[in-house]
């Protein structure tokens, strides 16, 4: 499965640091109700880098195990993610997500999805219904600002990243962005030629 097309120029035990390293998953915090939170950063992840062998091991490895046996909730923060360089693909989505163990499949209440899009929002209705079950979808719920969020989630106990609250507030001077008829502007990075696969990518993405 080539997911990837530079997964191979790093180990995989590099794979695995750089996950660990760029804090895509983390269970921290609570929601209203009392449950573990599963919070994931889609900008953080090295689509590009990581292998889904690789992403399915450091998931039963470092973040199920903190789930434990009980109800959780996951929040996804959608913000500034882009497809080439994020998005692994419908084929790795579905093959992390048939590994996940069905007693965690259950204890799954609700996914919050935060600054979704109108491009998001369709994909997810037609991919997600088609290729998983319809337990998933019926789970998502769109969060389209972090005030929202907050009525969801105990905001103390999660720490968000500065670029969505940036994200955030410049939504609430163009909405239209919300519906794609207004563009984003996405940021562009440079990235320095000489320095390993790691780095930059840890430069790109949490700087």
């Amino acid at each position: 499965m080539s997911n990837i097309s530079s997964s191979f120029t790093l180990s995989q035990s590099q794979q695995q640091h750089l996950l660990e390293k760029l804090d895509v998953f983390k269970v921290k915090g609570r929601d209203k109700r009392g449950r573990n939170v599963l919070l994931i950063i889609g900008k953080y992840f090295p689509a590009r880098m990581v292998s889904s062998e690789v992403l399915k091991k450091y998931l039963e490895e470092t973040i199920y195990p903190k789930l434990g046996a009980k109800p959780f909730s996951v929040v996804y923060v959608h913000t500034d993610v882009q497809k080439s360089e994020n998005f692994p693909g419908i084929s790795v989505l579905r093959s992390v997500y048939d590994a996940i163990p069905m007693n965690l499949k259950n204890n799954l209440e609700v996914v919050y999805f935060l600054h979704p899009g109108l491009q998001a929002r369709l994909f997810l209705a037609t991919f997600v219904r088609l290729f998983f079950d319809g337990g998933l979808y019926s789970k998502l719920k769109y969060v389209s600002r972090l005030e929202f969020l907050w009525d969801h989630v105990r905001r103390l106990e999660m720490k968000i990243p500065d670029f969505v609250h940036d994200h955030d507030e410049e939504l609430e001077y163009h909405p239209m962005m919300d519906y794609g008829l207004e563009s984003d502007h996405p940021r562009v990075y440079t990235e320095p030629p000489s320095m390993d696969p790691i780095s930059m990518y840890s430069m790109r993405c949490i700087a």
